[in-house]
């Protein structure tokens, strides 16, 4: 991958919903990263209450209802990570702001219509800028897009491409259910090349995990990876499927948010993604797991920025993370202390899949 001149040099990275969840995670991994945060929130008393270390973390206000406090709020960064969901509320103005002030923009969306939004309307400008405008830097799309990327190898298209996610639990943090409320729009996925709406009734598959997962009804849920992995490679069938027990966590308005298992502050929620893919006869697939899929994505998109801050990156102008970043790099970064991940070949087995209906 060519090296891309950095457009900033300085390390400094302002996070928009810095006193969020997964927001406050990043912050914190930004500074175990040598990179200077600037906490920016709608509201200065939640910040001050989330207690970043003082003289160390700046912080400031602002509202996407109001440019010019953007344009204050994140002056003096690089880059800009926006953790405030729902995107469909932020993202546009976050990125807006971002380009404006001649900075990368980052997001860790699982929206599929606001991750669209965000590489059709800001690609021309942030290749005009030369800086980078990456969206869904997260486990819930671009992580899904780098480890297809990888699995892909020298392969430049694929019959079909499954994503099986296993969470042993999910722990919804508050934006999570209020994106889920406000996310009314049409999930979609890719068949026969093309977008279309997923299935109604949703399709169910049951799935082999490793332990301790083991066998796992699955239910089709697509995220923003339907977005991200098309726009470099090409697919017939693209289809990504969550197992019901998280489904069923995330649905009980009773079950908590997330709690801290230790001093990291991380969860002892544990996920499991495998991604099959297959061509013709041949099957090559990748297996990954981890812990707390918030705080993964925190550590993700830091990483990711931490390469564009440097200048490690394809090029400029808004694309998938696995078009921005050498996906086995990127991973290989988070090994093995945030990631472990293999890759295998085979041939495709009539047997793959056990029993598949509609729910």
């Amino acid at each position: 991958m060519r090296p891309f001149a950095p457009h900033h040099v300085q390390k400094t990275v302002a996070v928009f919903g810095a006193a969020g969840h997964t927001g406050r995670f990043v912050v914190h991994e930004l500074l175990r990263h040598g990179i200077t945060p600037i906490a920016v929130a709608r509201d200065l008393a939640t910040l001050a209450a989330a207690g970043f270390p003082e003289h160390t973390v700046l912080l400031r206000q602002a509202s996407v209802q109001d440019l010019p406090s953007l344009l204050k709020g994140f002056e003096g960064a690089a880059a800009v990570i926006n953790c405030a969901g729902p995107f469909l509320e932020t993202a546009d103005a976050v990125a807006n702001a971002a380009l404006r002030s001649g900075m990368h923009y980052l997001d860790v969306t699982a929206e599929q219509p606001s991750a669209r939004e965000i590489l059709d309307k800001y690609d021309k400008d942030a290749r005009t800028a030369g800086i980078s405008v990456v969206p869904s830097m997260s486990f819930y799309g671009g992580f899904v897009d780098l480890l297809a990327t990888e699995a892909m190898g020298d392969w430049n298209h694929a019959d079909t491409i499954d994503v099986m996610i296993g969470l042993d639990s999910w722990h919804p943090t508050r934006g999570t259910r209020l994106t889920g409320e406000k996310n009314i729009s049409e999930r979609l996925v890719v068949s026969s090349g093309r977008p279309v709406p997923i299935s109604s009734p949703r399709q169910q598959r049951n799935w082999q995990f490793a332990p301790p997962l083991g066998q796992q009804p699955m239910v089709e849920v697509p995220f923003a990876e339907m977005v991200l992995f098309p726009r470099h490679v090409q697919v017939s069938e693209l289809h990504t499927w969550l197992n019901r027990l998280a489904l069923d966590d995330l649905h009980d308005s009773s079950t908590p948010p997330p709690r801290s298992a230790d001093d990291s502050g991380r969860s002892p929620q544990r996920f499991l993604v495998e991604v099959v893919i297959a061509r013709k006869a041949e099957v090559r697939r990748i297996v990954a797991q981890g812990r707390d899929i918030y705080a993964f994505s925190a550590t993700l998109v830091c990483k990711a920025v931490e390469r564009l801050l440097n200048g490690n990156i394809s090029g400029a102008g808004a694309q998938p993370p696995g078009v921005v970043f050498n996906a086995r790099e990127l991973l290989s970064a988070l090994s093995p202390e945030y990631l472990t991940f293999e890759s295998s070949v085979g041939n495709r087995s009539p047997d793959q899949w056990t029993s598949r209906k509609s729910l």
